[in-house]
């Protein structure tokens, strides 16, 4: 059963939350955030992300930059860009994505989710984690003493809970804004008997999943073991013992591709590459790009032209989770036997697109020069992933785009 609780959130006043508002850090280069935040002082990169306040030449995970972050989280607080709510709350969170495929809302609780349950497993993960990134998130958290960026989770739909995010969600939002084309509105609970029911509710579901923030949950896990070791009045209530996290029901989620790019063909020219995948794959051009539209396919865009791949095999198909993902067949069929990618959680070799930046991108990386060919790949299905994480398993890294992205800024929550 999952153990939900209210915190007392650290935030910014409603006039200032789309200026503090600022992407995910692990979404943007530090090159993308400094650019974002240039003559923006409230922006929160400034404290998620802040080597932005050194020349492009800094170690981001130098001893400076980290307490850069400590220093600009002060800042905030004492000139009242964040401030700390009275009373502990739940906050309701809802974000509303036009696009030309239509309009998508979901609407999550933000509050806190117990170490406990990620190490038992009643909060399960389906990726693998980078030692580095945990490091660093770990690191970012210690000097900080605050949980700046939310982990996003997900659970099976539940009536009871919907209605309480319904009435939770009456009346005028703290926060009402337009960002990157997506609005957001955020309500603060106080009332306490929602409060005990948001929680009871909670507690009769079996199984909370990460979607997305697989290094900032390790990394809590992380921090907690070192506070631990160093409290000898270590009781299990300590704010060290929960990091923050944003419930949403899985019916609501929407998910994209995350796509391939990588840097040479290895033995191959584009010719001889492309008759190789004919083992495994009908090729066929296109005069069009293309994004895959269902299992089992995948888009390849190589020397200035797109290719639409079908599988040949049955391995979408395939009694395993893991196996019968497209990136895993990706994996099984092309990175590993062709390229010699074995390892793409390390290989420099290979590196990741997200859904939301579209075939444009990946033309853009292979036309540059840096990359050699680009794949599209068809979305992880959120029941798919509940699938992985409930049979204990992993899937390949980056196989999951969530969008739209967690704005990090308009709620954290302090260590102490």
């Amino acid at each position: 059963m999952a153990f939900v609780l209210p915190f007392t959130g650290v935030r910014p006043p409603a006039q200032l939350a789309a200026q503090v508002a600022a992407p995910p850090y692990d979404v943007i280069s530090s090159d993308e955030a400094r650019e974002l935040a240039r003559d923006n002082p409230y922006c929160f990169l400034h404290i998620s992300k802040p080597e932005i306040d050194f020349g492009s030449d800094v170690d981001p995970h130098s001893d400076r930059v980290y307490q850069q972050g400590r220093d600009n989280l002060v800042r905030f607080l004492n000139e009242g860009i964040l401030h700390k709510d009275d009373s502990a709350s739940f906050y309701v969170y809802r974000q509303t994505l036009d696009s030309v495929s239509g309009q998508h809302s979901q609407t999550g609780i933000v509050g806190l989710v117990s170490v406990d349950d990620y190490e038992s497993g009643v909060i399960r993960k389906h990726e693998l984690t980078r030692p580095e990134k945990e490091d660093d998130r770990a690191r970012h958290m210690q000097v900080l003493a605050a949980q700046t960026g939310p982990v996003f989770l997900t659970y099976k739909a539940e009536e009871t809970l919907a209605e309480l995010m319904s009435q939770g969600s009456q009346g005028a939002p703290v926060y009402d804004f337009l960002s990157d084309g997506v609005q957001h509105q955020v309500w603060t609970l106080t009332d306490s008997a929602l409060i005990e029911k948001i929680s009871a509710g909670f507690n009769k579901i079996d199984t909370l999943y990460v979607a997305d923030g697989h290094h900032r949950s390790a990394a809590a896990a992380r921090y907690r073991a070192i506070r631990r070791a160093d409290n000898s009045h270590h009781q299990g209530t300590e704010a060290y013992n929960y990091f923050m996290g944003v419930m949403f029901p899985h019916d609501q989620l929407h998910v994209l591709g995350y796509h391939r790019v990588v840097r040479d063909l290895g033995q191959y020219n584009p010719a001889t590459f492309l008759t190789a995948l004919e083992n495994d794959f009908t090729v066929r051009r296109s005069d069009s790009q293309v994004i895959p539209e269902q299992a089992g396919q995948f888009g390849l865009y190589l020397a200035q032209q797109w290719y639409l791949l079908n599988c040949k095999t049955q391995q979408h198909q395939s009694s395993d989770p893991v196996a019968r993902l497209d990136v895993s067949i990706h994996q099984s069929s092309v990175l590993s036997p062709l390229l010699g990618i074995d390892d793409p959680r390390k290989d420099s070799r290979i590196d990741f697109i997200g859904g939301i930046r579209g075939a444009q991108a990946l033309e853009k990386a292979v036309d540059s020069g840096e990359f050699s060919a680009a794949f599209a790949c068809f979305p992880v299905t959120v029941s798919a992933l509940m699938d992985v994480a409930g049979a204990g398993k992993m899937m390949p890294p980056k196989s999951t785009w969530f969008e739209p992205k967690l704005k990090s800024g308009l709620i954290i929550h302090t260590l102490v």
